[in-house]
């Protein structure tokens, strides 16, 4: 007789935040969730939202919510996806707040960036120059002991691309929000400015980074080999940053530990959260 597997079916809502402009991080993200469907036994209803281009975001009837990266400023503006977007994020915290079965957000680079700006943690600028490349990332304290990163080495390599960053924390506001800092960019002494924040733990349910970690070293090193893109970092960032980035996402260790930690590890300790039993 044939044998039948029961799998659980749980929403997913993918906030696309890269306003019709081609990317990696779809791919990257989608198949992140193929394995973990896998992994765990359990089948996704995906549904994706163009909040930029299309003025579109999900509902509260999602389990599970991944905002995505994206090209262009965080700081404020007049674009008409800017207050639902904000009005989202809002009322998911508010709804975890009131219910004991809570809704999982991961928030990635230019989501990371908007939610911290919105709920001011900090200051949110512009770098003096783009930070682009294969880099390490260091954890702190908490950073060492949160259920997501305790088991990435230290420093952990990630994939960063940005031209705006979260610096000079506010610590009473993080403090009355009861928010975390989880790992810091990496040191340079040298530089006299301060250093971005690279993760924050926003509650249980939710955490943002400002690298990706979506991002896989095969994958990526496929797409850093066309001769369109390979041209496109060179042009852009020389061939020292061209050649150093396709050691590293070759390089078993970096960001293949990054990729296999952060989100899997997110998505299995949301759906041990879903599965419980509602308490009475």
């Amino acid at each position: 007789m044939p044998t039948f597997i029961i799998m659980n079916q749980f929403k997913v809502a993918i906030l696309d935040m890269y306003n019709n402009f081609p990317n990696e991080g779809m791919r990257c993200i989608r198949q992140l969730l193929h394995r973990a469907e896998h992994d765990s036994q359990v089948s996704f209803q995906v549904d994706t939202f163009n909040v930029r281009a299309n003025n579109e975001v999900p509902g509260l009837e999602y389990d599970i919510y991944i905002s995505t990266g994206g090209p262009g400023s965080p700081l404020a503006s007049t674009e008409p996806w800017e207050a639902p977007y904000f009005n989202f994020i809002d009322a998911l915290f508010a709804y975890n707040k009131q219910t004991e079965r809570k809704k999982h957000l991961l928030l990635i680079c230019h989501s990371f960036q908007l939610v911290s700006r919105h709920l001011g943690l900090g200051e949110v600028g512009k770098r003096k120059s783009t930070s682009f490349g294969v880099l390490p990332v260091h954890l702190t304290a908490a950073g060492h002991h949160d259920p997501v990163f305790a088991k990435l080495p230290e420093p952990f390599f990630a994939v960063d691309s940005r031209d705006y960053q979260l610096t000079d924390l506010h610590p009473g506001r993080l403090h009355d929000l009861g928010i975390e800092v989880l790992c810091l960019e990496k040191e340079r002494p040298h530089v006299p400015l301060a250093r971005a924040i690279m993760a924050l733990r926003f509650s249980p349910e939710v955490i943002g980074t400002q690298f990706h970690p979506e991002a896989d070293g095969e994958g990526m090193l496929r797409y850093m080999l066309t001769d369109e893109r390979k041209q496109q970092v060179i042009n852009a960032y020389g061939e020292d940053k061209y050649h150093e980035m396709v050691r590293l996402l070759g390089t078993p260790g970096t960001i293949d530990v990054t990729e296999s930690t952060i989100i899997p590890t997110f998505l299995r300790r949301a759906l041990a959260a879903l599965r419980e039993p509602a308490l009475a």
